[in-house]
């Protein structure tokens, strides 16, 4: 494997491993502190667009790319970014309802969602193994579903199995706006040069989308989103879920696609309901029933099988972007 696509895998675990923080800062000290989710978003989207910022102006490079942008660019990123609150929306929705183990598993049918819309529209998966590592995944997350306890809310459920309707929609998205066309990647576009647009623009500009459209819904929704109206003992969490859970996760899956294709990126960020898992069970004394257990390990399994299943054909190696 080359340099690029082992960096590539390496951001979209990274992406998958930064998102799944995002539910263990709500439910542990965002929501209880009387924070929901929308306001939540608010606040999320506006610590992860000043970090993005920062990110962005302390590059020279990422700065000049910055004044190459059109506006017509500008305008498709910025509506990347609002959208990305369909996702976002429903996914903390369900995670007021139901434990966040079992949200972030029944996400993990996305990226099976991706690779179909990716026959069609993107760099496809190419092999047995690729399709082999899919099946494997879905499995676990059958497997998954197969343990829910008939009392769980069932709202919750349902909110939890949009969530990866909206994300897939979302990451092809993303993936055109990085580059990426039929049958071939935005880094072999580019011959090796990566992405249309530099991650640390994209980045900024999607999250400072996202962040005035969570902005007028939470003025629309009438909440209680002003500094003085959000409790102290919230702030750790919407810091958090702010820099981990969406400037680093959202900039970083972003990378990944443009080296690996959306559905490849897609495969590696499955380790988030690993991390969810985890966390939950750690930190929030979560309840995991055996057949989770299960069917975490084998979602597990199809991600590390994943890692190996794109054949490096014609991926140039040439290093220019970080």
């Amino acid at each position: 494997m080359d340099r690029r696509r082992i960096v590539g895998i390496g951001l979209g675990a990274l992406a998958g491993a930064a998102y799944g923080t995002g539910p263990l800062f709500f439910k542990a000290y965002v929501f209880p502190a009387g924070v929901d989710w929308i306001a939540m978003l608010v606040w999320r989207f506006a610590f992860a667009t000043l970090v993005s910022w920062i990110w962005l102006l302390l590059q020279p490079r990422a700065r000049a790319a910055l004044r190459d942008l059109d506006r017509w660019t500008v305008a498709r990123l910025l509506f990347t970014g609002a959208f990305f609150i369909v996702n976002a929306s429903v996914y903390y929705a369900a995670i007021e309802r139901i434990d966040i183990s079992l949200v972030a598993l029944l996400m993990s049918t996305y990226p099976a969602m991706v690779a179909v819309v990716s026959l069609r529209l993107g760099y496809r998966f190419e092999g047995r193994l690729a399709w082999g590592s899919l099946a494997i995944v879905i499995l676990g997350t059958v497997l998954t579903v197969g343990g829910i306890d008939s009392n769980t809310n069932q709202s919750g459920i349902v909110l939890a199995l949009l969530s990866p309707i909206a994300y897939a929609i979302y990451i092809v998205i993303t993936a055109w706006m990085a580059g990426e066309r039929p049958g071939q990647t935005a880094d072999m576009r580019s011959r090796g040069k990566g992405a249309e647009v530099s991650p640390p623009v994209a980045g900024a500009v999607m999250m400072t989308g996202a962040w005035i459209a969570t902005l007028v819904l939470g003025i629309g929704a009438r909440e209680p989103i002003l500094p003085t109206q959000i409790p102290s003992a919230a702030w750790l969490g919407l810091i958090g879920i702010g820099v981990f859970a969406a400037a680093v996760a959202i900039q970083a899956f972003y990378a990944s696609a443009a080296r690996i294709g959306a559905a490849q990126a897609s495969l590696m960020a499955t380790v988030e309901p690993i991390v969810v898992i985890f966390l939950g069970v750690t930190f929030l004394g979560e309840a995991f029933a055996p057949i989770r257990v299960v069917g975490a390990a084998v979602v597990l399994t199809g991600v590390l099988l994943a890692q190996f299943a794109t054949p490096s054909e014609s991926r140039p190696i040439l290093i220019e972007e970080p």
